[in-house]
This record gives structure tokens, sequence and C-alpha cells, in this order.
């Protein structure tokens, strides 16, 4: 209790975890504000099936570059250590290494999106005008795939340099952008689906831009030089892609667990699923702001480990958990007793509210169960530990499966329960995980501690 509050009236770190997390909030929550400004304005358009189009288009889309998102978290950790180290010449090669490895990948992707789109609309089997507008539309984000992919490795590289007023910059900016571009090309010009897919497009590339500018404020503060001939090595490359690797396939286990609910749901009726895809609306407006403070543990670890400080690395953890675990507990309290007007704002069907209601305490217990693993994933991204986040994912999932087959008699109810689980178990994991590592000193392998190192220990 004594570390706890000692790292609590630790006014520079305190300042430190905000300056990182109050951008990274706002800029999470600016990216669902878009897609809301975007089915504004295309719903005023006369034809139903142009929004359909693009809702479907940009769904597609979507699976795309999230599926890509290991971009941004592997570039934090790598970055963060760098510049806990003083190296700017690492953090040179962190930086050409993510944006070489998003333009190759978005070129890769490229190559398979018309076939994907086809596939996945074949499944879909949509009307004729749908079917054409969707593929319209989807055909133009292409454009701009490439600097989305780049914008994460950006925004990922700019984070562990704790300039989190880059990414805010960036995604404002690109956002705002896209809201502007908007009304311009689908209301103004009238160009419709099309109007909406280069808006978007054009806002991309120019958040890439942006974000390429901003670098350079970064590198001022870490100089060094560049060794090109290690760009060449494939020892550079691997813990790089190692690294991406494992969160990927993390990601797609979890992803894999919202969809399972997805088609559970479903089997129990279509008001049944509306209510959990309401419920869950949720959890994801929870995971937007305590994912901030995973942000700002992510950049804050990754350069206590980099410059070999356990105390900052220390204090750093406890302040964010701290307020991690208070704003789990507000968010808890507000679904409890007030998250019947968090139901009604989203629906007015009365059968959807009154199911919804039955299972909001299963939301309210929600955040205090996954807000430790958001925060230890902000630790182990911030490590650069990529495969214990996978391992924790796969056997939260691996214990998870069988409890949810013995809860189907129980519903719905059996669903939340194991869902709960779920979250609990991979927080549990995870802590396993962080806890087996303090002991046995593996935060901090024995090495040589640079000058760099040591002055960035003493600032």
């Amino acid at each position: 209790m004594s570390a706890l509050l000692d790292a609590w009236r630790h006014a520079p770190t305190q300042r430190k975890v905000w300056a990182l997390a109050a951008p990274m909030i706002l800029s999470n929550l600016s990216v669902p504000l878009v897609a809301l400004v975007d089915t504004a304005v295309v719903g005023h358009l006369p034809h139903a099936h142009q929004l359909a189009a693009v809702a479907v288009g940009g769904s597609l889309y979507t699976l795309l570059t999230w599926a890509m998102g290991f971009l941004r978290m592997g570039s934090t950790g790598f970055a963060a250590q760098a510049a806990g180290r003083g190296d700017g010449g690492a953090l040179r090669q962190v930086l050409l290494q993510g944006l070489g490895l998003g333009v190759c990948l978005a070129l890769l992707l490229s190559l398979l999106a018309i076939p994907f789109s086809s596939a996945a609309l074949s499944l879909m089997q949509p009307s004729a005008e749908l079917d054409q507008l969707a593929r319209q539309y989807f055909q133009i984000r292409l454009f701009g795939l490439p600097a989305s992919l780049a914008t994460y490795a950006l925004i990922g590289w700019l984070l562990g340099t704790q300039s989190a007023r880059g990414p805010l910059a960036i995604l404002l900016t690109a956002n705002l952008l896209n809201v502007g571009l908007d009304l311009l090309f689908v209301l103004g010009l009238e160009w419709g689906v099309a109007g909406a897919a280069w808006a978007s497009v054009i806002a991309e590339w120019s958040g890439a831009m942006l974000g390429l500018w901003l670098t350079r404020g970064a590198l001022a503060r870490y100089p060094g030089h560049l060794d090109s001939r290690a760009l060449q090595r494939w020892s550079s490359w691997r813990p790089l892609l190692a690294v991406n690797r494992d969160i990927f396939i993390r990601t797609l286990a979890l992803q894999l667990v919202f969809f399972l609910i997805t088609v559970q749901g479903t089997r129990l009726g279509d008001a049944t699923v509306a209510a959990n895809a309401l419920l869950l609306n949720g959890l994801t407006l929870t995971a937007y702001a305590l994912d901030g403070l995973a942000h700002a543990v992510e950049a804050l670890c990754g350069h206590a480990l980099g410059a070999r400080d356990r105390h900052a690395l220390r204090r750093a953890l406890l302040v964010a958990g701290a307020w991690s675990l208070l704003a789990s507990i507000g968010f808890a309290l507000f679904f409890l007793f007030g998250g019947h007007w968090f139901v009604a704002l989203l629906t007015d069907i009365r059968e959807i509210r009154a199911l919804a209601q039955v299972f909001l305490p299963y939301l309210a217990v929600l955040p205090l169960l996954a807000v430790w693993s958001y925060l230890l994933d902000g630790l182990f991204i911030g490590a650069t530990r990529a495969r214990e986040m996978r391992d924790a994912m796969l056997i939260a999932l691996a214990l998870s499966l069988p409890l949810a087959w013995w809860l189907q008699s129980l519903g719905n109810h059996g669903l939340w329960l194991a869902f709960l689980a779920f979250m609990g178990l991979r927080s549990l994991v995870l802590g396993g995980y962080a806890w087996n590592m303090n002991r046995r000193n593996l935060w901090f392998p024995p090495g040589e501690i640079t000058d760099a190192q040591c002055a960035a220990t003493r600032e």
C-alpha cells in the first residue's frame, strides 16, 4: 500500500500518465464519431441501398485494415524502448521498418482485396444495385490502404516517443477532414456513394502526410544516424515481425470470441442478438476510454524498460492501474444504475430495450474484469513481449469454450457468464505471466547499461 501511495503522490508520473492518456482517449472517441457522421450523411441520400452499400463496403475495408492493427502496437514497444535508451539510430530504424512493412502489406492486401470482396459479397447475396455500389465504394477505398496502414505505424511510433499529441493531431485532422469532405462531396457535389469513399481516401492520405511531418520533432529530440545496412539484415527484422505475428494471432482469437457471441446470440433469436450487440457497444465505449490509459502504460513502461528504470516502471503501472480501476468502477456504477438511459439512447424498440435491461448487470461487471487485461496488454506491448499476450488469449479462449458449451442450457445468461469468465481468465493469465516474469527478473534481463541508458534513467 505504501508503494501505491508513494507512486500516487509522485506528481511527475501523474503528469506523464495524463499527458499521454488524455489525448489518446480523445483520439479514440473521435473514431466512432466519424462512422456516425458517415451514416448520417449517406443516410440523407434517396435510396436505402446507397446507405447499405457504404455499410457493407466499409465493413469489408475495415476488416482488412483492422486485421493489420498490430502495426500500431508493434511499433509502440520498440520505439518506447529505443527512446528510453536514448538510441536515436534505433528509433529511425523502427520508424522505417514500420512504414516499410505497412506499405508492403498494403500492396499484398490490394492484390487479395478484389477476390476477397467478390467472395464476401457472393455469400451475402445482395441486390444488383447494392452489389454494384458496394464494390465501387470498396474499390475506391483501396486507394487509401497504404496511407491507412502507414498511419498505424506512425501513430504507434509517435506514442512510443511519448508524443500523444501527434496521434491526436493525426486522427482529429483525418476525421474532421473526412466529415467536411463527406458533406461537400455527397451533399454538395452530389457524388453519392463514390463521394463518401473519396472523402475517406483523401482524409487517410492527409493523416499519413501529417504523421510523417510530425516525426521531425520527435527525431530532433533523439539525434542519431540510421544504419542502412541493418535494414538489409534479416536479424534486424525478426524481432518486429515476431511481435507483429503474435499480436495478429492474439487479435484474431479475440475477434473469434465476439464472432461466437454473435453466432450463439443469433441462435437464441433476433431480439437477443440485437440486445447483445447493443450491450457490447457499452463495452466498446468502456474500452475506448480505458485504452487511453493502456496506451500511456505502453509508452511509459516501454521507456522505463529501455532506460532500465525499475522505479519508473513501478510508478507508471501503479498510477495508471489506480486510475484505470477508478474509471472501471465509474463505468460499472453507470451501467448498473443508469444503464437504462444508455439502452434508451440506442434503441426505441420496446422488446429489445426490455431484453437488454435484463442483462445490464453483466455489462456492469464487465469493466471490472476487463480493465486488468487492458492494463497488462499495455505492459506487455511496451515490453515487446507479444508471445505472452498471445498465449494468455489462447489459454483463456481454450478454457472458456468448454464452459460456454456447458452453460448453453442457461440461454443468454449462460452466454454472458461464459464471456465474463473469458475476460476474467484473460486478466488472470496475463497477471500470472507478469508475476512470473517479475519473480524471475525477466523484465530487466542482465546486460550492459550504456551511457545513454544511464542518462535516461537519471532524467
